[in-house]
């Protein structure tokens, strides 16, 4: 059973505004159906999107039973104005209309709920980010509503401190998760929380030239180092490449390759057991 946790269907791993261009006004169901038939070629059984505000994730749910994948997808994910997000999800003010998106989220047809917590790697400097998480105060009631309203959420989020506040209220899924330290890697692990590191994100920069290549391979063995700490914590780890993302093609493997990399011959079985979460959860 070969899944991925993590892609963006809007996204074509190449040019991103050029992408979302293609479906901002109208969703390309041809374009959409070519995907889903690469991934039904390669075996591919179950697909979590990370949301679009534009409706490529739900056309590709829409579909998806026809190529015997089960495709789940949160519709557009849930940043703060201001903060890393907004040329993807939906924008909230304040907390009363975050709760306000996530009440009416099931009415929309949303699988679960995504947010954006941090920013991104900066792919040219070693253990730097775009931006900071959220206060953890506020990370924590962003999760409790969604759960509240029966949600699971899967956060976008790098960074220990604003992981390890994600993790301590329970969020169900970490995306990325770079630049993690013991004390993050325990709350996941204590919590029961999903890690999905999509490291095809750093090691597809490789040879590519776009970015400091010493910059790469540095966020790159961090990323493995981390993976193979939680692993031994007995923490839950699942396959998510970012597909869509630059450099990272829909049905890529190389996520199956980075983390046979980082966990050896006991790649599958760890695999397995964060698929099993992430299907039950999401």
């Amino acid at each position: 059973m070969v899944c991925d946790c993590h892609i963006h269907m809007v996204l074509d791993g190449v040019d991103w505004k050029r992408a979302i261009g293609r479906h901002s006004a109208a969703v390309d169901e041809i374009w959409i159906r070519g995907i889903l038939e690469r991934y039904q070629k390669l075996g591919f059984s179950y697909l979590r999107d990370g949301g679009d505000r534009w409706g490529a994730g739900k056309k590709a749910r829409d579909l998806a039973g026809e190529y015997g994948i089960v495709y789940r997808t949160p519709l557009a994910p849930l940043c703060k104005a201001g903060h890393y997000g907004g040329f993807i999800g939906t924008r909230w003010e304040n907390l009363g209309e975050y709760a306000a998106l996530v009440a009416g989220a099931r009415q929309r047809g949303a699988d679960f709920i995504k947010i954006m917590i941090s920013g991104l790697m900066d792919f040219d400097r070693f253990e730097v980010l775009t931006e900071g998480g959220l206060e953890p105060g506020e990370i924590g009631e962003l999760i409790h509503i969604a759960h509240e309203e029966g949600f699971s959420v899967m956060a976008h989020a790098n960074g220990a401190r604003c992981v390890e506040a994600a993790a301590r209220a329970g969020v169900d899924s970490v995306e990325h998760g770079a630049y993690l330290d013991g004390e993050a890697l325990a709350a996941m692990a204590e919590a029961g929380t999903v890690w999905v590191p999509t490291l095809s994100t750093i090691g597809n920069l490789r040879g590519k030239g776009r970015f400091d290549q010493r910059a790469v391979e540095q966020i790159l063995e961090s990323a493995l180092e981390n993976v193979r700490a939680f692993a031994a914590l007995g923490g839950k780890i699942a396959p998510g490449t970012d597909a869509g993302a630059w450099a990272v093609p829909h049905g890529s493997m190389t996520e199956y390759d980075l983390l046979g990399y980082a966990l050896g011959e006991d790649r599958d079985r760890i695999l397995e057991a964060g698929i099993e979460e992430i299907r039950k959860k999401f």
